[in-house]
């Protein structure tokens, strides 16, 4: 069993930053790859960046440049700062973890999610 607990999101206005947080809580081996998803309303959900342990990262084009993604291992915690926040950046953004579990199982999880909304 692990939890996932994003944190950080609100309200912000065009050009602005928010921080959003992922702790990854539970009985585990190891966190391997951590990744940011966001769903806007009646829209798919889609990834937006992704970290690997070893610090490796990718990002949507939509958000490069932009979006941050870093993680601190020690507390099995993932971040993405997002940056020069757009209206089209409004989505529920979800924090996704490929877990070893204590069975040596690989098994992905996922947060609840938390809003984000940039407001014009």
């Amino acid at each position: 069993q692990v939890q996932l607990v994003e944190s950080g999101g609100g309200l912000v206005q065009v050009g602005g930053s928010l921080r959003l947080s992922c702790a990854a809580s539970g009985r585990f081996f190891r966190v391997n790859v951590m990744a940011w998803y966001r769903q806007a309303p009646g829209k798919q959900r889609d990834l937006v960046a992704i970290i690997t342990s070893g610090g490796s990262t990718n990002y949507a084009d939509s958000v490069k440049g932009r979006f941050t993604i870093s993680r601190d291992n020690a507390k099995n915690t993932a971040y993405l700062q997002m940056n020069s926040l757009k209206p089209e950046d409004t989505a529920v953004y979800y924090c996704n973890a490929a877990v070893t579990t204590t069975n040596y199982d690989d098994i992905n999880y996922w947060g609840k999610g938390t809003l984000v909304t940039v407001s014009s």
